[in-house]
């Protein structure tokens, strides 16, 4: 779920960072998707371009000469996101987030969350293009209810969702971003400065650092793999202490229901079930015919 960075709300990098600890993946995970998922804490998840642990090695050699520019806990923690108890209304996580939003000028006042100074309520919509996401939508909604904060939901066409993304028109909005095993140019558009105003643009979150600018620049001119690999977990590292969104989650396998009829090399592809390396096996495609 992308902040739209370009909006005076999500500017302050304290309310991002306690909206996306407020969401309860636990509960959500049980409840809609019956623990099937792991919670995503890598723009790289499920492979070995996800950054982990502290950084170190080529990574830190990397990350030092940004040290001023860069959070303290960029090198001194380990990115992690709250595991709840599941309930749903996790008190703990929610007094973390309630910090962090008082730290950043938003107090409650009559049960609702304004700002300290103007009194404006701290109110955003998340835009949606399929209905299927709506109850995740909800379930977040209900995980910000306790702390005063009110996010309402809009589901728009497939037309309406392209017209306003492309004009950058949401608070928030959901967005994967597809990534290959060798990250490159793409990273541009993602995550460029140069891209934040650009119409039907790819940088959604509105991103304008530029740390992150000059880490997309190395990875892109990487000489090998082992530099490319310690760049892009670099990357990683400083976009997910950006808290530019929740982090939602990923499967970690492909579910597929097929006829038993084909035959598969013994050499399986790394990643994704590899549709165009099966055939039909004339044996067991009798078998089932009978």
């Amino acid at each position: 779920i992308i902040f739209n960075m370009r909006k005076p709300l999500f500017q302050d990098r304290k309310v991002r960072e306690a909206l996306a600890k407020a969401f309860d993946f636990e509960w959500a995970n049980k409840n809609l998707f019956f623990n099937s998922y792991t919670r995503s804490l890598s723009f790289f998840s499920n492979s070995e371009l996800a950054s982990s642990g502290l950084p170190q090695g080529e990574e830190l050699k990397t990350l030092e000469p940004f040290k001023s520019q860069l959070p303290e806990a960029v090198f001194t923690q380990e990115f992690k996101l709250p595991i709840t108890n599941g309930s749903g209304n996790d008190r703990k996580v929610l007094a973390e987030s309630d910090k962090l939003l008082k730290e950043a000028g938003w107090i409650v006042k009559d049960g609702k969350r304004v700002n300290a100074k103007t009194g404006e309520p701290l109110t955003f919509e998340l835009l949606l293009a399929d209905p299927a996401y709506e109850r995740v939508a909800l379930a977040l909604q209900r995980n910000l209810a306790p702390l005063g904060i009110e996010m309402t939901t809009r589901t728009v066409t497939p037309s309406q969702y392209i017209e306003r993304t492309g004009n950058y028109d949401y608070d928030t909005m959901l967005q994967l971003y597809p990534e290959s095993e060798t990250p490159g140019n793409e990273q541009r558009e993602y995550w460029g400065s140069k891209n934040v105003d650009i119409k039907n643009g790819y940088n959604y979150a509105g991103l304008k650092n530029p740390v992150v600018d000059q880490l997309v620049e190395l990875v892109i001119n990487s000489p090998d793999r082992p530099t490319l690999t310690s760049r892009v977990h670099a990357l990683d590292r400083v976009l997910l202490w950006e808290f530019i969104g929740i982090p939602e989650y990923h499967s970690k396998m492909s579910r597929i229901a097929y006829w038993n009829k084909f035959g598969q090399p013994k050499i399986k592809p790394k990643d994704g079930v590899g549709f165009s390396t099966w055939w039909i096996d004339p044996a067991l495609e009798k078998k089932l015919e009978k």
